[in-house]
């Protein structure tokens, strides 16, 4: 049977290069989306095209029964669920602490804590041998602002990113004996649209210098380590927060 993974935040950027990462090595995909329905349509093209199964939902990642509908549309149109990639997260516009109002934090942590966990709760649920599923790997999305902080940009977003860390290790040791591996993975600077939405198309090449190799990264340079986490080939890997950052 082909893996079946429900991919959060898959119209653009880093999920989109999962989905279809994954989608060339054999995975069924559900492509969960918020807003972007043009995006996730032309995705879902794309993996039909190169033989692939899909099926695309709607989803505000915070709401528990959002993220049901998404897990049941998944598992009765593509099968048992064996992998979740929790990428949706949002940033709120660039800027100091003290200028971030209270309702773009307040989004921020609803999106990218608590969407996480919904997700992971319910990907558990489905997967955990505990809970009789057949086990599997769940990849949190997280961000080198975890341990850098961002400061002057978003610490907001950076402190929800260390949430995430946090919870790749807190499951990956209670599910360890559940069959179910959790890891985490912190992209650095990434040529994704996100920036745009912040407010700043050109930051990934802005100051290369900051990074020791002395560029942005490619979306798909983060799913080829998403994809290998979910892999038999990580069938040891568990805990682990694997940093793609050219260095920093």
């Amino acid at each position: 049977m082909s893996p079946v993974t429900v991919v959060t935040g898959g119209s653009r950027g880093i999920g989109a290069a999962v989905v279809l990462r994954l989608a060339s090595q054999g995975h069924h995909v559900g492509i969960g989306y918020e807003r972007a329905a043009n995006a996730a349509l032309d995705v879902a093209e794309r993996v039909r095209d190169i033989g692939g199964e899909c099926v695309v939902v709607q989803v505000d990642t915070s709401v528990e029964e959002q993220v049901d509908a998404l897990f049941d549309t998944v598992k009765e149109r593509l099968g048992p669920i064996t992998g979740l990639v929790n990428n949706a997260g949002i940033t709120g516009p660039l800027g100091r602490f003290t200028d971030t109002p209270v309702e773009v934090m307040r989004r921020v942590v609803d999106v990218n804590v608590l969407g996480a966990m919904i997700c992971a709760r319910r990907a558990a649920a489905e997967m955990s041998t505990r809970h009789g599923g057949g086990g599997g790997a769940i990849v949190n999305i997280s961000s080198g602002g975890a341990t850098l902080g961002s400061p002057g940009e978003y610490v907001h977003y950076a402190a929800s990113k260390a949430a995430v860390d946090t919870l790749t290790i807190g499951l990956a040791k209670e599910l360890a004996l559940d069959g179910v591996r959790v890891n985490s993975v912190q992209p650095g600077m990434t040529v994704t649209d996100i920036h745009a939405a912040m407010g700043d198309p050109d930051r990934p090449w802005r100051n290369p210098e900051r990074v020791p190799m002395g560029r942005p990264g490619e979306p798909d340079e983060i799913a080829a380590a998403v994809q290998w986490l979910l892999s038999p080939d990580a069938s040891y890997t568990t805990g682990a927060v694997l940093r793609v950052a050219g260095g920093l």
